[in-house]
């Protein structure tokens, strides 16, 4: 039988970028109801976006700023949109941000719980991954910018070519191996490790591309990434 529960990692670049995507979050939002009208469950973990790395800029200008108080300003820039998405999913969603591990044990009588950032040094990506692991679920859906990891970046090597799946072996030797805030990886160091041991399978998909987002979900085939 298909599993109908899901993580779903929310880039803040999609979703977040130069300002609010609200035309994306309309259609995400349409998209996630009928999902769950279909008997799906989501936990959806919403990144920080570029007003992350606006807050993290103003600070450096005017004083020293630690990774710690730099992954605080993120944290809380991933609650105030996990926030927001809540608001829109609000006839949907638990009524509580997902903003601590163990705040929200089960899913019990709602189909949606929207997550942000937890604590310092721990991306979102992470905090997906723990979720996934703490509730058994068993994948994880990145929606990104991109449409599948390639083996470069694409900025820099043109002619990198896509990669349809790798093992998080393979994976982790392609990216630093110490998580720095604003790092640009399609999942991180220590979300990478976390998913590694302990057998999570992480999809890594374009998140505007929601006909895609739904093949994923039935286990048709799609257009992305599998790490596992």
């Amino acid at each position: 039988m298909l599993d109908k529960k899901f993580v779903i990692s929310l880039g803040g670049s999609i979703a977040f970028p130069e300002k609010i995507n609200i035309s994306f979050l309309k259609s995400f939002s349409l998209f996630i109801k009928k999902e769950i009208k279909k008997g799906y469950k989501f936990l959806i973990v919403v990144g920080g976006g570029e007003i992350t790395r606006r807050y993290q800029e103003a600070a450096g200008k005017i004083t020293r700023v630690t990774d710690e108080d730099k992954d605080w300003i993120g944290i809380h820039a991933t609650r105030l949109n996990a926030h927001l998405l809540r608001t829109i999913l609000k006839r949907k969603a638990h009524p509580v941000v997902f903003d601590q591990r163990f705040k929200i044990k089960d899913f019990g009588k709602y189909s949606l719980i929207i997550g942000s950032g937890w604590r310092p040094g721990w991306s979102t990506d992470y905090v997906a991954v723990q979720i996934a692991v703490d509730l058994k679920i068993k994948i994880v859906i990145n929606l990104t910018k991109i449409d599948y990891l390639y083996t470069a970046d694409l900025k820099k090597e043109p002619k990198a070519k896509p990669i349809e799946k790798i093992s998080w072996e393979e994976y982790r030797r392609l990216i630093p191996k110490k998580w720095t805030p604003g790092l640009h990886v399609p999942i991180d160091p220590i979300a990478a490790k976390l998913a590694q041991k302990e057998k999570i399978r992480v999809i890594i998909a374009q998140g505007e591309n929601l006909k895609n987002l739904k093949n994923i979900l039935k286990g048709k085939k799609f257009k992305g990434t599998i790490i596992e």
